[in-house]
């Protein structure tokens, strides 16, 4: 990884010069002084010369004058604004403004899941308001078009401009990893969601939804293959950019011989491409782990038991909470595998559990089994699978704070299987205390057995550990190959240059003996600190830096999706396009703001 970069592909200029190209872009010029970036708009210099900030004040300030998008258009725009005479920004017609108020309403729709047709609901409930509330602006509703066809033609608009967004600032990723989801869609089982992690210049993280496949029509890992290449061409991103891959742990992604990361990993090999890392459970972690520890298929009990409250125990105080959180997770419809995906999280399990007792006596009264509460090894089971889940989801939770690079995510995967061992070690010498659920089992068992009686075999469960052991180190051995480089990318003011690659001993060198560098590495997080680097000075770092800062460090983009998809389960269920669906998680998943302007003025052009 610290391979000195072909200065074609991977070294990028000093990330605080000016840069030409940003006046046409941004409207800004380089102040006489020499320092920041001076709008021609406003007159404001930008104290930061970074793309992001000067990006950031324009999108900001300077929206309105996106509308100026032709090449000659937008060259007299600028020589019109050195010469001081601003184009007088127009203030929105009426027509304009209905058309703004019924793009945010679509755009709100896509969000909150709701169906196409629900937006005559809106507006009739917006005219009833304002008919009571202020009756002599009622009339400002009638230039606002909610029908179910406008509505829809609205949502496939503002994915269009978010796309085009996100292709604008692709051309610029110096590197970027992809995360590839088949997993997201408990219910369909039928697509595979394509998520990009791009690193600009100035090392800004860009998370978002490159593509959704469809996996009835690409079938084949060739076929999906071929979908992928096409999404990153069309997207500009080339496989010489490409530095991870994270995916599930399903066959279809990890297959030894016919695993999609095989093809991708064959595709990215060249000269002129870096080693893909790979490394998969990143991805909807409890599910990895789950398969390997519930032994006695306890998760497959208690989904029966919730559909039982669900369906006949609705009026019971005792389940509310228990049932509020199931409809929140995902809705009032009853799905198996929802209901499954959602109890292998450790929270809501240690909620069942809690719940034991009431469950029985319901099980009891409406005449369904309860032979699972008078097994000694099944109750056993249960209060381990608790306390395991708990464990991984306290990790789970740490996967899910981003933008903190993937050094710090793989600490937490060490830390956890360091706990892991400690974990065997108690179980081998019965001691529970870091299992609390398993712990309040044998209590009560021992109260009701003999004490000569063996209440659980701790082999049984220290083979469960040593497999979760042995996931962990197989999905995440890429991680391991590079960890001291992550090390020295985290750390490098600690990081002995003895220990550190050849071609990057002189730089790291150079870099430590620099008082002015080590102030910044102090002060600001790593981020800011590689932003500011210089790359003339220290391009096999920098370069490394911007590799290492594409690859993903959690998953919280993918639990977005997830929990857009268990909660909207009615909506999403009904005849959609791919192109509808594709919208619908584009918007719900993405950090980038819609152009309106841009929307506005293509409405008034062409579409709705």
């Amino acid at each position: 990884m610290w391979m000195t970069p072909k200065r074609s592909k991977m070294e990028v200029d000093e990330s605080r010069v000016f840069r030409t190209e940003w006046t046409q872009r941004y409207l800004v010029v380089e102040p006489p002084e020499g320092e920041g970036a001076l709008c021609l708009v406003c007159r404001r210099l930008v104290v930061a010369t970074r793309e992001r900030d000067v990006r950031r004040h324009y999108e900001a300030e300077h929206d309105y004058y996106e509308r100026y998008v032709a090449e000659g258009e937008r060259a007299a725009l600028v020589e019109r604004l050195r010469q001081g005479e601003l184009p007088v920004v127009a203030p929105l017609t009426p027509e304009e403004r209905a058309a703004r108020a019924g793009l945010g309403l679509a755009r709100l729709l896509a969000l909150k899941g709701r169906g196409w047709g629900e937006g005559d609901f809106v507006y009739q409930c917006m005219e009833v308001m304002l008919r009571d509330v202020l009756p002599e602006h009622v009339s400002v509703l009638d230039g606002i078009d909610l029908s179910p066809e406008v509505t829809r033609q609205r949502v496939l608009n503002i994915n269009k401009n978010l796309r085009s967004q996100l292709f604008d600032r692709a051309k610029d990723f110096k590197a970027y990893s992809l995360a590839l989801d088949d997993q997201a869609f408990v219910a369909y089982e039928n697509y595979l969601l394509v998520f990009v992690r791009g690193v600009g210049q100035d090392l800004e993280v860009q998370e978002e939804l490159l593509t959704i496949i469809n996996l009835t029509r690409h079938f084949s890992v060739g076929a999906l293959m071929a979908a992928i290449l096409e999404a990153l061409q069309t997207a500009g991103l080339s496989l010489q950019r490409m530095v991870g891959l994270t995916t599930t742990h399903t066959l279809r992604m990890i297959g030894e011989n016919s695993g999609l990361v095989s093809y991708m990993r064959e595709k990215a090999v060249s000269p002129n491409c870096w080693n893909v890392i790979h490394y998969s459970g990143f991805l909807h972690l409890e599910l990895l782990s789950s398969y390997d520890v519930d032994v006695n298929q306890i998760i497959n009990t208690i989904s029966e038991w919730i559909v039982l409250i669900k369906t006949r125990g609705v009026r019971r105080p005792e389940f509310q909470a228990l049932l509020t959180e199931s409809e929140s997770e995902h809705g009032e419809r009853v799905n198996g595998r929802c209901l499954n995906n959602w109890l292998r999280r450790g929270k809501t399990l240690k909620l069942v559990f809690s719940l034991r007792k009431e469950i029985e006596a319901f099980l009891v009264s409406i005449g369904a089994t309860t032979v699972h509460f008078t097994d000694k090894q099944w109750l056993c089971d249960f209060g381990f699978l608790v306390d395991i889940m708990d464990h991984l989801r306290e990790l789970s939770e740490l996967l899910r704070v981003s933008k903190v690079f993937a050094a710090a995510a793989f600490d937490h995967i060490c830390t956890f299987e360091v706990k892991l061992n400690l974990l065997q070690r108690h179980i081998e010498e019965k001691n529970l205390t870091h299992f609390a659920a398993f712990r309040e089992v044998v209590d009560e068992l021992k109260q009701h057995l003999k004490e000569d009686q063996k209440i659980f075999d701790p082999d049984r469960y220290q083979v469960v550990i040593c497999r979760l052991q042995k996931e962990f180190e197989r999905h995440f051995k890429d991680l391991r190959f590079i960890k001291k480089d992550l090390e020295l990318f985290a750390n490098p003011f600690n990081f002995k240059p003895e220990y550190a690659p050849i071609s990057v001993r002189v730089e790291l060198t150079k870099l430590q003996a620099n008082t002015n560098l080590w102030n910044e590495y102090r002060v600001k997080d790593l981020g800011q600190f590689y932003a500011g680097l210089s790359a003339e000075s220290y391009p096999i770092i920098k370069g490394v830096a911007c590799k290492v800062a594409s690859l993903f460090d959690s998953n919280e983009i993918c639990e977005k999706a997830f929990s857009y998809l268990t909660r909207n389960q009615h909506t999403l269920s009904q005849p959609l396009t791919d192109e509808h669906l594709h919208a619908l998680f584009r918007i719900a998943t993405t950090e980038i703001e819609p152009h309106w302007d841009d929307l506005v003025r293509g409405r008034n052009e062409s579409n709705p």
